[in-house]
């Protein structure tokens, strides 16, 4: 944890990266740029599906609420009357070979995100070979694929790629990895069709979009009760996301005196971790509560979101995916 503090300060404060992240930001891009001739050359191939593709993605590492766009865009697909499913690479799963998620899947095998994805109903695919695991949702019924994280991963041919910006810390010094975030060069940016703002203050060309919550669940069972209802109380706060501070602030947005513990990003908890050893309250995010389940205490909640955008944002993807019907046949809308 204490490099990875010292690089995001690097990358999106006052702090000076290591000396050995140069080097190794100048081969990682070396190795972008070869990956991408071979792609544009068909020395490597990408799998065209006979259905729309919908790529969600970033670039930068960390989160930046690919998966609350995800989930929000499956279920408006659904109110369209397609068929979505969604596509992952299941990271921080034991899971290799491509599976096709039943109703209740097992974080460790399968990952958190596809978990959280399939409790909202939707049909979810996970698998290091992504063109496999998406033949299991074709094989479903599904008529409209969306590729969670799926940006850089050009094996899975895409028709709409969608970019989600983080809105406060955007870009930070706009270097390759290790030496900054980025996982692809920011001109990469001019490629991708769509582009999504979350948080802060969008910029031209991009689509503002916010995280909002304002309820708390019980893991223990369905009790709900108003984020309000902990404000001016001291609470512990857990995140195993890209980016927990931003969980942090949201809470303490509702007036929570928040004691923060951060996570890394997929981290599989335990309950040892949990005990604080003082019964105060413990929230959490939606992610992270799909592990935390099976050792819950009543005194823990997960706190929802939900991903607010534009209706433009959906007309315009909507009108893209109208287009390939009309070019290919495909029941996309």
């Amino acid at each position: 944890m204490a490099l990875i503090d010292t690089l995001e300060s690097a990358w999106y404060g006052n702090g000076r990266a290591p000396w050995w992240t140069a080097p190794l930001a100048a081969l990682y891009g070396g190795v972008i740029r070869l990956r991408g001739t071979l792609y544009r050359r068909g020395w490597l191939r990408s799998v065209r599906l006979p259905v729309p593709v919908v790529v969600i993605g970033n670039l930068t590492v960390g989160g930046t609420g690919k998966t609350p766009l995800t989930i929000a865009l499956a279920r408006a697909l659904r109110e369209r009357g397609c068929r979505p499913g969604v596509v992952s690479r299941g990271y921080g799963g034991s899971q290799r070979e491509p599976q096709l998620l039943g109703d209740a899947p097992d974080p460790a095998q399968v990952g958190d995100e596809p978990c959280l994805i399939r409790a909202g109903g939707v049909a979810v695919a996970v698998g290091r070979d992504r063109p496999a695991a998406a033949q299991l949702l074709l094989d479903a019924g599904c008529d409209v694929l969306i590729a969670d994280d799926g940006l850089q991963h050009y094996h899975l041919a895409r028709d709409v790629e969608v970019c989600v910006i983080d809105g406060v810390r955007r870009f930070g010094n706009r270097r390759l990895l290790p030496a900054g975030p980025l996982r692809e060069p920011l001109d990469r940016l001019r490629c991708v069709d769509l582009r999504v703002c979350n948080g802060g203050v969008a910029e031209a060309g991009e689509y503002p979009m916010q995280l909002r919550g304002g309820e708390a669940v019980a893991l223990d069972g369905g009790r709900t009760q108003a984020l309000a209802n902990f404000a001016g109380h001291r609470v512990h706060a857990v995140a195993a996301i890209g980016n927990p501070r931003r969980f942090f602030d949201s809470l303490r947005g509702h007036g929570i005196e928040v004691i923060g513990h951060a996570f890394a990003d997929h981290h599989d908890f335990v309950a040892a971790e949990l005990d604080f050893g003082d019964g105060l309250p413990l929230l959490m995010t939606d992610k992270d509560a799909v592990k935390c389940r099976r050792f819950a205490r009543p005194n823990w909640w997960r706190v929802p979101v939900q991903a607010q955008l534009p209706d433009a944002f959906y007309a315009e993807l909507l009108e893209r995916l109208d287009g390939l019907r009309r070019e290919t046949g495909s029941p996309a809308t």
